[in-house]
């Protein structure tokens, strides 16, 4: 007669739990001290307005941002995400400005960010084109496209119910925030819950093991840049319905804000690591920085300077930590 062993599992300590949340923990500590500087040196930083409009800059930026952690976390880069943000805010105003219906203008430029986010999926999975330079010809023939089409000039069109309901605000929260939050639900359940999700991870962690283990990598990398094409559309909707024209000039800058969020919200640029969860915080660490430099006046090219130490700072705070919880595991 054999005698059986029960195992019972150990439970994992407080320290433990929280050493696998080192960088969201360390954001957070970062949020909260933004929010106690700038809500002590910038009077109207912490009122319930200013809270709104950050919101809705973050929405901006989040929206986006959800797409470009895949992205990354597959080991990629995407450069044109504010480009083709303005490329199909024009087009879908011009269409609104010849009368087209409001439905086929939207689901138009839905169907044009998928497609030219696949456009550099091709490119990089098919012909193997490095993403940088993928993405970064997109960069140039959007803008330069965008302000061919407008001749550097607003788009205007008629008003329209529909699009000031999307740029207004319901309950006192903005429309785009909450579109960008059921859209980080989204994320945060394909991420983490899925076969697709599982197979960014690899595919960024090791492609050629990936290959071998039968993941499809080529199919990956188109569709997550595809995913990225489709997510700046919507940025662009809700750009269009909060500015009221289309702009080519508009999103300047986006792409930088976007990656940048993701970064600071532990994504590895080499691919394999990264969360939603992380990028989300770092979203509002961006959207934080950003607003209570304006609100305190800071001139808008020391804002950028200030804003890329920032970066570089907490960026460099969670890979400390995270080195120093890498060392406590062993």
């Amino acid at each position: 007669m054999t005698a059986s062993v029960i195992t019972t599992p150990i439970p994992r300590t407080l320290s433990g739990r929280l050493a696998g949340h080192v960088n969201e923990l360390g954001l957070i500590g970062i949020i909260v001290l933004l929010y106690a500087i700038f809500g002590f040196i910038s009077p109207g930083f912490l009122s319930a307005n200013n809270q709104v409009n950050i919101l809705r800059d973050g929405s901006a930026i989040g929206i986006a941002a959800w797409a470009q952690t895949l992205v990354i976390v597959a080991g990629e880069i995407d450069i044109s995400v504010g480009p083709m943000v303005a490329f199909i805010s024009v087009l879908m105003a011009f269409a609104l400005k010849w009368h087209m219906p409001l439905a086929v203008s939207l689901c138009g430029g839905l169907v044009l960010g998928a497609l030219l986010g696949s456009v550099a999926g091709v490119l990089r999975g098919i012909f193997n084109v490095p993403s940088f330079v993928a993405t970064l010809g997109l960069w140039s023939a959007l803008r330069g496209l965008a302000l061919f089409m407008t001749n550097a000039l607003p788009v205007s069109f008629d008003d329209n119910d529909t699009l000031d309901w999307i740029g207004d605000n319901v309950f006192g929260i903005p429309v785009s925030a909450v579109v960008m939050i059921i859209l980080f639900a989204i994320f945060v359940f394909v991420s983490r819950k899925t076969a697709l999700g599982r197979s960014v991870y690899a595919v960024g962690g090791n492609a050629s093991a990936a290959r071998l283990c039968g993941i499809n990598v080529t199919g990956i990398r188109i569709l997550v840049f595809t995913l990225s094409g489709l997510m700046a559309a919507v940025t662009a909707i809700m750009l269009l319905a909060r500015l009221g024209t289309g702009n080519a000039g508009a999103a300047s800058g986006l792409e930088f804000d976007v990656i940048a969020g993701v970064v600071v919200g532990g994504t590895s640029l080499t691919g394999g690591r990264g969360s939603m969860l992380g990028t989300l915080l770092g979203v509002l660490a961006i959207t934080v920085i950003g607003d209570g430099l304006v609100l305190y006046g800071i001139n808008s090219f020391v804002q950028d300077v200030v804003r890329g130490v920032i970066i570089v700072a907490a960026v460099l705070l969670n890979v400390a930590a995270a080195r120093r919880s890498g060392r406590a595991g062993r």
